[in-house]
């Protein structure tokens, strides 16, 4: 996540530095940047507007904003916090891009706690639109303002929630759907393959353009309670994650990534959804940029 941010923020004309602890992942950084670069055909100069480094602080020391992509570990992105506050000034704002985890936790022990906000970006971030800004309990209006600019002015759609929930607002729906989904499969109601189709070639194909509150108010607040009067109670209510889940991960059929999770996947055919996913969204980012050009 951390290298497409920075590229985004670049594209907008900014000079981001990156800290990566990782030789391995600095040494591939340029070769990553030049591929959103191509991929996106952006000005070559883009790329030359980032640079890495293995140490902190001269990563942030003089930086307005600090965005930090660290694994969804609490106590790692309250070191990483803490180290943050001592290396920066008192008006950087502190951005964590956390999937799940409030930043009220994560700056629960700052001193300048008013400063610390969440900024959640979807994978890939450089293609996907959407940024959750999330305020949490200590965090001011000033700082979400500067943050949904900042953000705005790089071409990201930036929306403000107002309570640091887990999950926020995005992720909350994703795994409601996923539960529900997870625990059709395991009951033998259908296959993954067959849930997925149901999906994507179903209420999902509007979803781009109409949300599901929309879509309630498009076909009236009467049927969707006639539907959830029927439906609500037969949704699965597991306590915690599905055991149909749980048994996957435990026989270490992870996904793509080890050759079979809920479906069974080729290396071929797994880099293909890759390619996909990516073509479609940078598709449409050029699309987005091309109407953002004719508007000027």
């Amino acid at each position: 996540m951390g290298h497409g941010i920075a590229y985004l923020l670049a594209a907008a004309g900014h000079q981001v530095g990156v800290f990566e602890l990782s030789e391995s992942l600095r040494t591939s950084l340029p070769q990553r940047l030049q591929s959103i670069c191509d991929l996106l055909g952006d000005d070559p100069a883009v790329p030359r507007r980032i640079s890495v480094h293995a140490e902190l602080a001269p990563a942030v020391t003089d930086a307005a904003f600090v965005f930090e992509a660290a694994p969804e570990k609490l106590s790692l992105k309250q070191k990483i916090f803490a180290e943050l506050e001592s290396l920066t000034s008192a008006d950087t704002i502190l951005a964590s891009n956390s999937s799940a985890i409030p930043t009220t936790e994560i700056g629960r022990n700052l001193t300048y706690r008013e400063r610390v906000v969440g900024t959640h970006f979807w994978n890939p971030p450089h293609l996907v639109p959407l940024v959750e800004v999330i305020q949490n309990e200590k965090t001011s209006e000033a700082v979400v303002a500067r943050t949904i600019e900042l953000l705005r002015a790089a071409g990201k759609v930036p929306v403000h929630v107002r309570r640091d929930i887990p999950g926020f607002v995005g992720n909350r729906l994703q795994h409601a759907l996923k539960r529900e989904a997870i625990a059709l499969v395991a009951a033998g109601v259908c296959d993954a393959e067959t849930l997925d189709t149901v999906v994507k070639g179903g209420f999902g194909a509007r979803m781009a353009v109409l949300g599901p509150l929309e879509q309630s108010d498009l076909v009236g607040l009467d049927l969707t309670l006639d539907i959830s009067e029927v439906l609500v109670a037969d949704l699965d209510r597991s306590a915690g994650p599905h055991p149909f889940l749980r048994e996957k991960v435990g026989a270490g059929k992870l996904g793509m990534k080890s050759g079979e999770g809920f479906r069974k996947w080729t290396p071929e055919q797994a880099d293909a959804v890759r390619e996909r996913l990516r073509n479609f969204l940078a598709e449409q980012v050029k699309a987005r940029k091309k109407t953002q050009r004719k508007k000027t």
